[in-house]
């Protein structure tokens, strides 16, 4: 089952008119008759919110508690086990920066003009039920004028509305490893829309900022506008075994050494990658205390990461904390153009991966060949190897034209003779037994077949094509190759390159193609 969701959404809520100082003043002298906004108005504020958390905490029985240093989803998991709808089921109180009026001036002269400052202060995180979203969070700052933070998780959201209607889903901690109707997961997923965020996130903003009336909410528009701050969207693909996913996981983190190159990363993200962009353009293979390392890709403010969870989905998580990377607008209102970037991004980055996948990198076929081959009545044949002399003896006279002329038969008799001379052996030495056995081997492994009713053998293509590659390999690169590494003629080192045979020329450009062939792949030599 594949599909995909947004899943983290973590928004900032702003009171846009209150981001311009004159514009505060304003708001106080016309609707509060207060001026100048001097620096005790300002603790007055931050005071009475303090004490409204306090006094509202007790109405609703729920705790204002410190913030723990580690994970907070894990700490509040069990304040949410019974939680109802549209219920505060907890409050944790934190240290976090955020953005602040300050007044400054003069208090015997009442002058005062007001700056927005960044400052460390302590906020409070009510963590909540949702009647449409579920489990989530609302960060509300005291001070004036009232910085927040939304943090919303599709998957939450996915999990109602396949209640509401009625189709069957088994949930993780923050996936679907199964659904009976896919394709309407996938349609409801797709369904979510920029209103679905303003709904919520407006609704409980303007219950936890009660400073503001109805009134002053209407005409001088005291209420939080949402853009996006960091977000998160997954592609998911679960499978029915956890080898097969094992299987697939090594493979990707074995070949996607070379995706966190420029010219990848441009194909990626859709975006030219110069010297001078911006940010980290690389990608690393980390352990977040997962059971599976975590391969992430990053791109200026934002990145794709691939990783094994909960035991049988492999995802593929596009983030960003900052939308404008894309050509997108901050405001939630650009939920859809959004989606359609990191749907796309999704996509190229999976595309890179089976690009990477489909090409001669080892799928694990050349060590197949080389491992013993196993009878139904649990008879072991052996593997076949790179450089033993008799296999490549008798891979020498398979390929010779004229049993592949005569419809690629043969008879163990007629290439025995060319076997021993391959080898430079008498009979006695290399008897037609040991021929029939090497044969044996072959065969085992769908080089050679026997033809039916009959003494004879048949070669096939593939086989024909595979014997080539053996000898060539050995004779043509691996031996060369490893006579000029291991023993060298010095006298070679002091020609000119115009004097060295053409022969060596070449051996010597494989060298160097291999040696770039060895860096591209993302080995090192020790």
């Amino acid at each position: 089952m594949q599909y995909r969701c947004f899943d983290r959404l973590l928004l900032n809520g702003l009171i846009q008119p209150f981001q311009q100082p004159e514009r505060v003043v304003g708001f106080f002298n016309s609707y509060r008759k207060l001026y100048p906004v001097s620096r005790d108005l300002l603790r007055q504020i931050s005071s009475q919110y303090h004490q409204w958390v306090q006094q509202r905490s007790e109405q609703w029985k729920v705790s204002i508690l410190a913030a723990p240093e580690g994970r907070r989803d894990e700490f509040v998991e069990p304040y949410f086990r019974r939680a109802q709808p549209d219920q505060i089921v907890v409050i944790l109180k934190a240290r976090e920066p955020a953005r602040i009026l300050t007044s400054v001036g003069n208090a015997k002269e009442n002058r005062w003009h007001l700056e927005l400052k960044q400052r460390w202060v302590d906020q409070y995180n009510f963590y909540l039920h949702d009647a449409r979203w579920g489990r989530m969070f609302v960060r509300i700052c005291p001070y004036f004028p009232f910085s927040a933070r939304v943090c919303l998780n599709q998957h939450h959201w996915l999990a109602l509305r396949l209640r509401e209607q009625g189709i069957g889903f088994r949930q993780c901690s923050n996936a679907f490893l199964s659904c009976s109707d896919p394709e309407a997961l996938q349609k409801l997923a797709d369904s979510l829309t920029a209103r679905d965020l303003v709904q919520c996130g407006q609704k409980w903003l303007a219950y936890l900022t009660p400073f503001f009336t109805e009134k002053e909410r209407k005409q001088a528009g005291c209420q939080h506008r949402l853009f996006f701050s960091q977000v998160e969207y997954c592609d998911n693909l679960i499978f029915r075994r956890r080898a097969a996913l094992d299987q697939l996981g090594e493979r990707l983190l074995d070949a996607n050494r070379t995706i966190g190159q420029p010219n990848k990363l441009t194909v990626i993200f859709g975006r030219k990658i110069t010297p001078r962009s911006p940010g980290q353009l690389q990608t690393v293979i980390e352990d977040l205390d997962l059971p599976n390392p975590v391969e992430r890709s990053h791109y200026k403010h934002g990145f794709i990461k691939q990783y094994v969870r909960d035991h049988l989905l492999l995802r593929t998580e596009a983030a960003t904390n900052d939308v404008t990377d894309y050509s997108v607008g901050k405001a939630v209102e650009h939920l859809p153009e959004l989606r359609q970037k990191m749907h796309a991004i999704t996509d190229r980055y999976q595309e890179v991966q089976q690009d990477i996948l489909e090409t001669f990198v080892d799928r694990g076929q050349l060590r197949q060949l080389s491992q013993p081959t196993v009878l139904a009545n649990g008879k072991r044949i052996p593997g076949l190897k790179l450089d033993h002399p008799r296999q490549l003896a008798v891979m020498h006279a398979l390929v010779r034209f004229a049993h592949i002329a005569a419809s690629s038969t043969f008879a163990t008799p007629e290439i025995y003779p060319h076997v021993r001379e391959a080898l430079g052996l008498v009979p006695s030495e290399y008897q037609l037994s040991s021929l029939r056995y090497d044969l044996w081997k072959l065969r085992a492994k769908g080089l050679v077949e026997k033809v039916p009713h009959s003494h004879r053998y048949r070669l096939p293509a593939t086989g024909y094509r595979l014997c080539l590659v053996y000898l060539q390999l050995f004779e043509k690169i691996y031996a060369p190759l490893t006579a000029g590494l291991l023993a060298p003629f010095g006298g070679d080192r002091a020609l000119p390159p115009e004097r060295i045979a053409q022969l060596d020329r070449l051996y010597q450009r494989v060298v160097t193609a291999l040696d770039q062939l060895v860096q591209a792949v993302g080995l090192r030599a020790a």
